[in-house]
């Protein structure tokens, strides 16, 4: 096959070198010359149809060329949506705790039953988004179980050690989950109250959760969502010592989670690295252009789910 070097070699010259976190460059057919293609080169549009369709759907190679990271600026619409999605998300949830803290106690007149404590939390630990406005798509559970691309996992360059796709619906699913509404349930149990301080904290720890989802798989902000995935995790440790505080076993199971917690913490971070924009690394907070932050429940939402 014969190589065009011309174009290669003005390139080179015209541009400024590589980042040394660049991703490996792979070679595609344009007008029927072979020329380079890297992730970093998002910004630059080329008619292609060979050139995979995961690297077209990134926000940051939109209908713009304008490259965001040249001269970022701080996209506090973004910053505002999510303290908007993060206030009525706790609302609906303390909503949700008063009316079956009255229900039990004022109507029913019981306790409430371990088993359909158990079943809530689990339900809340797997579906918190149900609360939430934004779209915080989890990735595609199926296409990950088969170490397929979808939102979230393996649709950017992702580090080496990544643990196997099959790895992550049976840690939420199997471990976590029942982890999480285990110990909650010996919350109520304790405390006779759905709607109290630590299982707030928990619920806060699931909105975070939530939002960093939207920022990490939807919007694809690799410097916001390392940020974000820290304050999962520290969330997460405020949760358990409120848990500690009422029920010192509860609280210890929950901290048992931060193990996997931070593994994805490193994950990401490692995955921030891996994925550098042209001017370098991406910052660590939302930038305007690289995407934009909306409300699901006020428009159509063609995501795929879990």
């Amino acid at each position: 096959v014969k190589l065009h070097y011309g174009p290669l070699v003005a390139a080179l010259l015209a541009a400024p070198s590589a980042h040394a976190f660049a991703p490996p460059s792979s070679t595609v057919v344009v007008n029927h010359q072979q020329q380079q293609y890297s992730p970093l080169s998002l910004y630059k549009k080329q008619e292609c149809s060979t050139i995979p369709t995961t690297t077209t759907t990134s926000l940051r190679s939109s209908s713009s060329n304008i490259n965001p990271y040249t001269s970022p600026e701080l996209d506090t619409s973004a910053l505002l949506k999510y303290a908007t999605a993060a206030i009525t998300e706790l609302t609906l949830f303390a909503a949700t705790f008063q009316l079956l803290d009255v229900a039990f106690t004022n109507v029913l007149d019981t306790s409430v039953p371990f088993p359909f404590a158990f079943l809530l939390f689990y339900g809340c630990s797997l579906k918190s988004r149900v609360f939430n406005p934004l779209n915080n798509q989890r990735p595609d559970r199926s296409k990950a179980v088969d170490g397929e691309g979808s939102s979230g996992f393996k649709d950017r360059v992702m580090p080496s050690w990544t643990p196997p796709g099959v790895t992550f619906p049976i840690m939420w699913v199997l471990i976590i989950g029942p982890i999480r509404a285990y110990s909650a349930s010996l919350i109520v149990s304790s405390t006779g109250s759905f709607l109290c301080l630590p299982i707030m904290a928990f619920m806060l720890h699931l909105t975070i959760g939530d939002i960093w989802n939207t920022i990490n798989n939807t919007e694809k902000r690799y410097g916001a969502a390392v940020i974000g995935v820290l304050c999962v995790v520290l969330s997460a440790a405020n949760a358990a010592n409120q848990y500690y505080a009422v029920d010192p076993f509860a609280g210890k199971l929950l901290g048992g989670t931060l193990i996997w917690l931070c593994t994805a913490a490193a994950l990401i971070t490692d995955t921030w690295r891996l994925n550098p924009s042209e001017e370098g690394l991406v910052p660590l907070y939302p930038v305007v252009g690289e995407a934009e932050t909306s409300f699901m429940w006020f428009g159509n939402n063609d995501a795929e789910d879990e």
